[in-house]
């Protein structure tokens, strides 16, 4: 893995100490186990971000995956497990056809 910039980054004593027990518990150094637990919210959050825009309807199906970094078939698990209702008609079929096209 490719190292980049150094951030500095304050803390509540409260976090610090979680980070540090979790640490432990896994046999992690600190600074690894940040990074993992950075990369899995930012994961999170483009998540958040596609099921969103799905629900407002800027977003199809396929779209909502691509933003979400995910595949398809990811992104119709992720639907089902947090019961978000389908929003699919014919505008959303021609774009996801387009979209595999491309």
């Amino acid at each position: 893995m490719e190292m980049g910039e150094v951030i500095s980054l304050r803390l509540p004593a409260e976090t610090l100490e979680e980070l540090e027990k979790i640490a432990r518990e896994e046999a992690k150094d600190k600074s690894g186990l940040m990074r993992e637990l950075l990369a899995l919210g930012i994961k999170e959050k483009k998540l958040e971000k596609a099921i969103q825009l799905y629900k407002e309807g800027k977003a199809t199906l396929w779209k909502a995956a691509h933003v979400a970094g995910i595949s398809l078939w990811q992104m119709i698990e992720v639907m089902r497990e947090r019961r978000i209702e389908a929003q699919y008609g014919l505008r959303e079929l021609e774009e996801d056809l387009k979209a595999l096209k491309e």
